[in-house]
């Protein structure tokens, strides 16, 4: 028995008349989303990092060169206001790993840019997270490891919002 099926057991003593199949599963993935964000927060904090400052550093990154996108884009990429996104951006730049540039095709506007410093940053973070993530599936062989993307792909698919 582990943790969650006890809390089911509780349950059921308690509310028998409730169908709790899918308690334990979804108790059993919301407990390992928890437990693995706290590994994967601490590979980010090794690389002086936060999640949210991760995420803005990496859309930049895999944005591809020169690297640069509008706040608004990154906002609606992370799905997050702007006001969020403002502050997020004045963290970065004030730790030296992105700068603001106005943007040339409206001057009223500026863009967000990786410095080089930002570059090497999420460069070495993502190495380190990507291999973080691969020892959290360590346990699945490669048939679990696809089966649990498949059926995560299709849970996803029934609760995001549609996508263009």
């Amino acid at each position: 028995m582990d943790e969650v099926d006890l809390i089911v057991e509780q349950w059921q003593h308690e509310r028998p008349e409730l169908d709790l199949s899918a308690v334990g599963t979804a108790g059993r993935f919301g407990r390992f989303a928890m437990l693995a964000g706290r590994v994967v927060d601490d590979v980010f904090k090794q690389h002086g990092l936060q999640r949210g400052e991760f995420d803005v550093l990496a859309t930049l990154r895999r944005s591809g060169p020169p690297y640069v996108l509008i706040p608004s884009a990154l906002a609606a990429t992370l799905m997050m206001s702007r006001a969020g996104m403002t502050s997020r951006i004045d963290r970065l730049e004030a730790a030296g790993l992105v700068e603001r540039r106005l943007d040339p095709d409206d001057r009223r506007s500026f863009q967000v840019a990786l410095t080089d410093e930002g570059m090497a940053t999420v460069d070495a973070a993502m190495t380190d997270h990507a291999a973080t993530e691969a020892r959290l599936l360590a346990p699945l062989t490669a048939a679990e490891h696809a089966a649990l993307d498949s059926i995560l792909r299709k849970l996803l698919d029934a609760v995001e919002p549609s996508r263009p």
